[in-house]
């Protein structure tokens, strides 16, 4: 979708009409802050994406962790806390 000169220009009239000269700068400060908040949104929420699949590989990749489904559940309630533990 290419916009030629004539298309800009006439959209530039359409929003002064609409919002006037006054307004424009703060609406395009706005429209600029949302997009840098939606960004550092979508950065944080890869990160975080990241951060847990790496704690999904160690657990799933540590062949001395106890099958849950084989253990009492004082074993469990132990394995919980300790669990617990190493991610704070």
């Amino acid at each position: 979708m290419n916009f030629g000169s004539t298309e800009i220009i006439l959209i530039v009239a359409v929003l002064f009409l609409l919002f006037g000269a006054s307004r424009l700068p703060q609406l395009a400060k706005s429209l600029g802050q949302s997009r840098k908040a939606f960004k550092e949104g979508m950065r944080e929420a890869e990160e975080e994406e990241q951060i847990e699949a790496q704690k999904r590989a160690q657990i799933a990749g540590n062949p001395n962790a106890p099958q849950i489904n084989a253990m009492n559940n004082d074993e469990l309630a132990a394995e919980m806390r300790r669990r617990a533990e190493v991610n704070q």
